[in-house]
């Protein structure tokens, strides 16, 4: 061997960061074990489930952390294509703990502690970040009390599908807060529309099911004892087609709030193009040929 040639690199691990346990190998996320929620995969869809039903499956700080660093380790996961979040018993989630947090937020008023309450609602904003840039679409499955940061989660994922019986309120503004909480001034009008979102942010009100699907919020209304079986079955038909396309639509549609018309055009362009490289745009050519129906993988 020649002294002089270099030695082969030895082959490293490359953290994704310090809140994931992930690497770039990619994970198999029905190996996971959350604490704080329950958590199961079927197939290709991955079910989040909030459950602490005797309290309506309302928030801890330690969910609330978890959740954001489970929806930040999705984008690593091999096994998991889409995700479906709901809550146990007959309600989505009633919001922020009243005892476990919103006790310690006055705490933290009555210290003085700005910081701390910065570094919580950073925290709780940082679940949704999470949620709209992990790749897999979220449908999210809403029965019941949905409300202050349950509504927050349902108006974060990607579709929702609810019940007639749902109530959902952005209620902040009932404990005294504003509702520029979590991004909803942003998200929710883009959604239901400037005019309707400022009646819910100002008053805190709650929309029944009907209205919220009339509104848009909803995608559409089930059955309660059928609302779940309907989301995963919308999920996994999601985790059938062309999964990086997807990923490539979820994206293009959270960065081109920010974008004119041109430069959401030419980003979009970009986009398909890369798409278009893809062996899935190949499978559903031939496919089509063959008067086949379309076998996607995901590459």
């Amino acid at each position: 061997m020649n002294e002089n040639a270099a030695a082969a690199p030895k082959p490293v691990e490359i953290p994704v960061g310090p809140l994931s346990e992930g690497r770039l190998g990619g994970e198999m996320a029905a190996d996971w074990k959350p604490q704080h929620f329950a958590w199961s995969v079927e197939g290709k869809v991955a079910t989040v489930t909030l459950n602490r039903p005797e309290r309506k499956n309302p928030l801890t700080l330690e969910s609330y952390a978890e959740l954001r660093d489970t929806f930040r380790r999705l984008a690593y996961a091999k096994d998991v294509k889409t995700v479906v979040v709901t809550g146990a018993g007959d309600n989505f989630c009633s919001g922020g703990d009243v005892h476990e947090i919103i006790g310690p937020l006055i705490g933290m008023q009555d210290a003085g502690d700005m910081d701390g309450l910065l570094r919580f609602t950073r925290m709780t904003g940082d679940l949704v970040k999470a949620m709209r840039l992990c790749p897999q679409p979220v449908v999210a499955a809403v029965d019941g009390i949905c409300a202050g940061a349950g509504a927050i989660v349902a108006m974060a994922s990607d579709l929702r599908l609810g019940t007639a019986r749902s109530k959902t309120a952005f209620l902040f503004v009932r404990v005294g807060l504003a509702g520029a909480d979590m991004g909803a001034c942003n998200i929710l009008p883009r959604i239901i529309g400037s005019g309707r979102a400022a009646e819910l942010l100002y008053t805190g009100r709650a929309m029944d099911g009907e209205e919220a699907e009339r509104w848009g919020f909803f995608n559409r209304l089930c059955a309660p004892e059928a609302l779940l079986a309907e989301a995963q079955k919308t999920a996994a038909a999601l985790a059938d087609g062309p999964t990086f396309a997807h990923a490539m639509t979820k994206k293009c549609i959270h960065q081109e709030w920010s974008m004119d018309v041109e430069a959401a055009i030419e980003a979009e362009a970009q986009a398909q193009a890369i798409c278009m490289q893809t062996k899935d745009f190949a499978r559903a050519y031939y496919a089509f040929v063959n008067k086949q129906k379309p076998v996607f993988e995901g590459n």
